[in-house]
């Protein structure tokens, strides 16, 4: 067996060695371990009429072997999928660790892929069974069901089925049809399963081209639960049951990872969020639950922090002056560990006690011990906030085929700006090293997947002749094996002199000089110099969460400040409001006072109508930002720079 395969039904070699001699298992076996361990807890609660309703890990397990069983009376093949299009609920888990167990391979679409999307996905995995969340997801998949050949019945999980289809079911129907499979025919199909099979489909969200179907086993899902979680000090629950919320995509890898699959192995209890929880009801979830670890991409820190900062803006001068020392305080002690005097001591644990820990408990973090951040890099205004809060984000890094992380942080493994270490048992290297330490980052272990879905070419090219997998993020070691990512490869800028410009730091130090800025995006490759497209920080639209015209309190803020009067974003870019526009300047300028070298100097900007979002085509579905489609779409601005 090769280490890698492009076929559905492909098996691999695992990459066990004595670093990592643990014995594979199947899902099936993972989830029968914690049976015995965990039946009568809680195991997943999601809310019915404002009311928490629970099941307890027997009745997940008994709905998912039913949900298996319905699974095969449709007429789910071996290693065809079951896709997934729906906010996270209890029917998403059951349903996904239902086509497990019957043989098939899980496949999560994003709710926000437009019916072409879909279409791509659901033909390239040869979906069988399509499970969807409510009518505005069902009329997609109506549009395409006529080009899907594989297709055989399609289950509405949330929403009532308005007109009757033919191989169209409700969850409760759906859940019925197998009760006529025998056991002894399911457990046939479950017992014939191997760790080295594939079980999960992940497809990358494709910044360039189609997007890629990693193929994960059931190895790289059972290994990485067990431990990749223990590395970030995720408990047992016959230590401790972990209580966490889940909002973020399924359809990733750092979601299903977190929530799914090792919420299954260590008996954690899952509390399901609203559906529109990054629009801002996820903090009322976060409340009710209290939960003992949360996992955020940048974007969702950001969001609270930026929350919390309007928050004070509005406050009384007393209460901001408050806020401001406390947090200090706070961030002094964090970043400094070495020893303070006795009377500093008192002050910060006394304005944690009396300050900062309402702002936890505000947020709903007053019993959260864990806080992890991942799928982006965090920039340092985040990170320092929080620690201002006396709350440490553990960043951990991975990519969709390496299961999720392969390198953690951890209440035992930290380091400012780093992504921990690689996690016991898996491996990591450096090659085409720079003068500085930077090279690309390589990937070995256990979580490392299996290949790209009918991509032989793109599998091949993903892996070296000795089988490391290569990421295409550069990155630099410390000498106590601390792994910090410096940027990607494919967005390095290489100006018309040959200079290497790494983006991101740059950005960062702009965004923390402007508190108005909400998006820098740096432009210079190829080009004789550098330049910047900026974007302003604006209130997002409550049912669509695209940006409006519409500055936040923060962004106002600065605008007073600054002496000018504007609250709109038109009126700031239409009239070039002179205030501002020497504020940002002023801004740019003391970023290029502290450059490396006068090639990594900002020399033009402009400020962009509208902020970037998920609709607009320049952020993915996790909020990264993607480069080559805002170089595409604002290329007018940005030839306009270099006009002679």
């Amino acid at each position: 067996e090769s280490l890698w395969t492009s076929f559905a039904d492909g098996r691999v070699r695992l990459r066990i060695d004595n670093s990592c001699p643990q014995t594979p298992i199947t899902v099936h076996q993972m989830f029968k371990e914690s049976l015995e361990k965990y039946g009568s807890l809680n195991a997943l609660a999601s809310k019915k009429n404002g009311k928490w309703e629970k099941i307890t890990f027997s009745e997940y397990y008994c709905l998912s072997r039913k949900a298996a069983k319905s699974f095969l009376k449709l007429g789910l093949e071996r290693f065809h999928s079951v896709a997934i299009l729906g906010f996270n609920s209890p029917e998403w888990f059951i349903s996904a660790v239902g086509a497990v167990f019957a043989g098939g391979i899980v496949t999560g679409i994003y709710t926000t892929s437009s019916p072409e999307a879909c279409h791509y996905i659901a033909h390239d995995s040869k979906t069988n069974i399509m499970v969807v969340e409510n009518q505005k997801q069902l009329d997609k998949i109506m549009q395409i069901w006529n080009r899907l050949p594989y297709l055989k019945a399609v289950v509405l999980y949330k929403d009532s089925i308005p007109e009757r289809h033919p191989n169209l079911y409700t969850m409760e129907e759906f859940l019925e049809l197998g009760d006529d499979i025998s056991d002894t025919t399911l457990d046939y199909i479950i017992s014939s399963q191997k760790p080295n099979q594939c079980c999960v489909l992940i497809y990358t969200s494709g910044t360039t081209g189609k997007p890629k179907g990693a193929m994960l086993s059931h190895d790289n899902i059972t290994w990485t639960s067990a431990h990749c979680s223990r590395a970030g000090d995720m408990q047992p629950a016959e230590v401790q049951q972990e209580s966490i919320v889940s909002y973020l995509p399924l359809s990733h890898i750092a979601a299903q990872i977190y929530d799914l699959w090792t919420g299954i192995k260590w008996g954690e209890q899952v509390y399901f969020a609203e559906p529109d929880a990054l629009k801002g009801s996820l903090i009322n979830t976060l409340k009710e639950v209290q939960p003992t670890s949360h996992m955020g991409v940048p974007r969702v820190w950001e969001k609270i922090m930026e929350k919390l900062k309007d928050a004070s803006a509005q406050s009384g001068f007393m209460k901001k002056k408050i806020l401001s020392w406390a947090m200090s305080l706070s961030l002094e002690r964090n970043l400094n560990s070495s020893s303070s005097s006795d009377l500093k001591q008192f002050w910060t644990r006394l304005a944690d006690y009396l300050v900062l820990a309402k702002i936890r408990n505000a947020l709903g973090l007053s019993s959260c011990q864990k806080h992890f951040s991942g799928a982006a890099p965090l920039n340092t205004e985040t990170l320092y906030f929080f620690l201002g809060l006396n709350i440490t984000l553990y960043e951990a890094y991975g990519m969709s085929e390496t299961t999720g992380p392969h390198c953690l942080s951890g209440p035992c493994i930290y380091r400012q700006h780093s992504c921990g270490k690689p996690v016991p048992g898996c491996r990591v290297k450096l090659v085409d090293e720079d003068t500085e330490g930077n090279g690309e980052i390589c990937f070995w272990g256990r979580t490392v997947f299996m290949g790209y879905l009918n991509m032989e070419d793109k599998t091949k090219e993903a892996f070296d002749e000795d089988g490391w997998l290569h990421s295409g993020d550069l990155g630099k070691l410390d000498k106590d094996g601390f792994l910090y990512v410096t940027g990607r490869i494919k967005d390095l800028i290489i100006t018309a002199g040959g200079e290497n410009v790494p983006p991101i730091p740059i950005e960062d130090a702009v965004k923390k000089e402007l508190p108005i800025v909400s998006n820098a995006v740096v432009i210079g490759d190829k080009k004789k110099f550098l330049s910047m497209l900026l974007t302003l920080k604006s209130v997002l639209d409550p049912d669509t969460s695209d940006p409006t015209d519409i500055l936040t309190d923060q962004a106002r803020d600065f605008c007073q400040k600054t002496g000018s009067k504007a609250t709109k974003v038109s009126e700031i870019v239409a009239t070039r409001d002179q205030a501002i526009y020497q504020a940002i300047q002023e801004g740019i300028d003391k970023v290029n006072m502290n450059a490396t070298n006068r090639v990594h100097c900002i020399q033009k900007w402009i400020v962009l109508p509208r902020d970037f979002s998920i609709s607009g085509g320049e952020l993915g579905p996790t909020m990264k930002l993607k480069r080559l489609t805002v170089l595409e779409k604002y290329r007018n601005e940005v030839d306009s720079f270099y006009e002679e």
